[in-house]
C-alpha cells in the first residue's frame, strides 16, 4: 500500500495580495488551538529591503483552510518591517509577536482575541539592544516559554545581532527575554562569535540548547565546521552560554532551521538538508536531547529555504515553509503530517 504522505497546502503565494514575494515564515498554535502563520510580504521585490509588512493568516481546522491575509504591522514607504517571532504566553494565552524596523529598532505587539486584532506595538530598543551593536533580527521562527525550574514562565526571544570588532562586523546569536508575563523585555547572554539566526529549546534537565545557522569556515572561523549547524547551552535561563559545539548530523547550506520541543521525549529540527544548496526541506526527529537524529523524512525535494515548525492540538506536526518549483521563494507552505510519516507506515 502506498505511503501515507503529509498534507499540503500553500498558505502565501508570492504575487498575491499584492505582494511580489512572501518570505521568513513563522507558525504558532494559540491555547484556543487555532494556526497562526506570519510571514513578511515584500511588496515590490524579493528583498530583504524595502517595503515589507509582517502578514498573519489564521486556521482553525489544523491547516486546511485558511483566513485571508491581515496585515499585523506595516508602515508607509520604503521600510522594513520583518523577522516575525511570536510566543504564546500559556498562563494568559496573549500572543506576543517581536519583530524589528529596518533590522535595527526591535518592537513587539501582543493579541489577546486569538490573533485576530493586535496592539500597537511598543518599542523595546533600549531593553533588548546594546548602543554600539548594528544589524539587529528577531528569531525568525519562534521563541518559547520555560516551563519548568526557577524560571518558569520566562519567555525567551532568540535572535542576533552584529558587533564591530577591529572595524570589521561579526554577527552573534543572541536571546532577551520576559520574566513578567511581558509588561518588561531585557537582554540575555550573547553566544559566540559567527554565529547568526537561531531557535531554541528547553531541555529536560533544565538547560536550554540554543541551535543556530553557522558561519565559521565561511568568515575566518574553524575550518570544516562550516556546513553543519553550531550549538550552545545555557543552565541559566538564556543570561549566559557555552563554548560553540558543532552538530556534524545537522548539515546545512548556510540557511535558518527551526527547532522545537514536541513532548517530553522528543524534539524536532527542520531545514533544507544539504551542504551548499537551499534544498531537500527535511524533517528529523532526536530522541535523545538533540544528542542523535536518527528519524529523518524529506519534505520536499526541491528549492526549499526557511521553515518553522509547530506541534498542532491534535499531537500532528505543522511545517511552513518556502518551497518551490524553481525558486525556494515561490510559495510559503503548510505542510502537516504524524509521526507514523517518519516510520513509513503504510495505508
Amino acid at each position: 500500500m502506498a505511503e501515507k504522505l503529509p498534507f499540503q497546502k500553500p498558505v502565501f503565494i508570492s504575487g498575491e495580495y499584492g505582494y511580489h514575494t512572501f518570505r521568513i515564515p513563522a507558525v504558532i498554535v494559540s491555547k484556543e488551538g487555532t494556526i497562526l502563520a506570519f510571514c513578511e510580504g515584500r511588496r515590490t521585490s524579493g528583498s530583504d529591503h524595502g517595503d515589507l509588512d509582517i502578514v498573519l493568516r489564521r486556521s482553525c481546522d489544523n491547516g486546511k483552510t485558511w483566513t485571508n491575509p491581515i496585515i499585523v504591522y506595516g508602515e508607509a514607504g520604503n521600510i522594513t518591517i520583518g523577522n516575525p517571532c511570536p510566543v504564546v504566553d500559556q498562563s494568559t494565552g496573549t500572543i506576543w509577536l517581536p519583530f524589528c524596523r529596518d533590522n535595527n529598532d526591535v518592537l513587539i505587539t501582543k493579541s489577546n482575541d486569538d490573533g485576530i486584532t493586535w496592539s500597537e506595538p511598543i518599542d523595546i530598543t533600549k531593553d533588548v539592544k546594546k548602543s554600539d551593536w548594528g544589524w539587529y533580527a528577531t528569531g525568525p521562527g519562534v521563541g518559547i516559554q520555560i516551563k519548568y525550574g526557577p524560571h518558569k514562565g520566562r519567555m525567551v526571544i532568540p535572535c542576533d545581532h552584529r558587533e564591530k570588532m577591529d572595524d570589521k562586523w561579526f554577527m552573534f546569536s543572541h536571546v532577551f527575554y520576559s520574566d513578567d508575563a511581558g509588561k518588561t523585555w531585557q537582554l540575555g547572554g550573547s553566544v559566540a562569535i559567527h554565529t547568526d539566526e537561531c531557535q531554541l529549546v528547553e531541555l529536560t534537565d533544565g538547560r536550554l540548547l540554543i541551535n543556530m545557522r553557522n558561519y565559521w569556515e565561511r568568515t575566518g572561523g574553524e575550518a570544516k565546521k562550516g556546513d553543519m549547524r553550531a550549538l550552545s547551552w545555557s543552565d541559566d535561563g538564556g543570561e549566559t552560554w557555552s563554548e560553540l559545539e558543532f552538530d556534524e548530523q545537522l548539515i546545512e547550506p548556510i540557511c535558518q532551521a527551526s527547532f522545537i520541543r514536541y513532548d517530553k521525549k522528543l524534539l524536532l529540527f527542520s531545514n533544507p538538508a544539504d551542504k551548499s544548496n537551499r534544498i531537500n526541506m527535511t524533517v528529523r526527529i532526536s530522541c535523545d536531547e538533540g544528542e542523535s537524529w536518527p528519524l529523518s523524512k524529506s519534505l520536499y525535494a526541491g528549492p526549499s529555504a526557511y521553515s518553522c515548525l509547530t506541534v498542532l492540538p491534535d499531537m500532528s506536526i505543522g511545517c511552513l515553509y518556502e518551497c518551490g518549483e524553481k525558486s525556494a521563494y515561490q510559495t510559503i507552505t503548510f505542510a502537516n503530517f504524524d509521526l507514523d510519516w517518519f516510520s513509513d507506515k503504510k495505508e
